[in-house]
């Protein structure tokens, strides 16, 4: 049987959930969060509009934010995911560990190291500087998977 599904990739929302990124996510199958979602009504927000893996970020402060985990290992489908929020915490032990999500940095990042793709989505909530608001899109197809990198433009 064919398993296809179609991820969602945030980071760093920062309490805003743009009506562009919602409509993006409302098509997937699954939504990604790799930290700093900054306000507990975000991540419920997020809950109504897919099953979501999140990770908790430096700016997740209070109640709310301490039970999410600080990495987070899953698998949907066939691919197998590792999640943290800030790249220097990495684990060091990542066998069989097909895609690493994390964020932090607001920067989109996207490279296969060692078999292993290295993917920071960017950020999609407060603009940080000059850095774009983006996000990802993965479509996973049994044991393989495509990204597509979506730039949130502004007149």
């Amino acid at each position: 049987m064919k398993e296809n599904y179609r991820v969602g990739i945030i980071s760093d929302t920062h309490g805003l959930l743009r009506e562009e990124v919602v409509n993006y996510l409302k098509t997937c199958d699954y939504i990604i969060h790799g930290g700093d979602i900054n306000t507990e009504n975000t991540l419920n927000n997020l809950k109504e509009i897919a099953p979501l893996y999140v990770v908790r970020g430096n700016n997740d402060k209070g109640e709310w934010s301490e039970k999410l985990p600080k990495e987070l290992y899953f698998n949907i489908g066939n691919i197998k995911f590792y999640m943290v929020h800030n790249k220097k915490d990495i684990s060091s032990n990542l066998k069989d560990i097909n895609v690493i999500i994390f964020g932090h940095s607001h920067k989109y990042f996207c490279e296969k190291i060692e078999n292993i793709l290295w993917l920071n989505p960017g950020s999609c909530g407060k603009r940080r500087f000059n850095l774009p608001i983006n996000l990802v899109i993965m479509t996973i197809e049994d044991d393989d998977y495509r990204i597509e990198k979506i730039d949130i433009m502004f007149d």
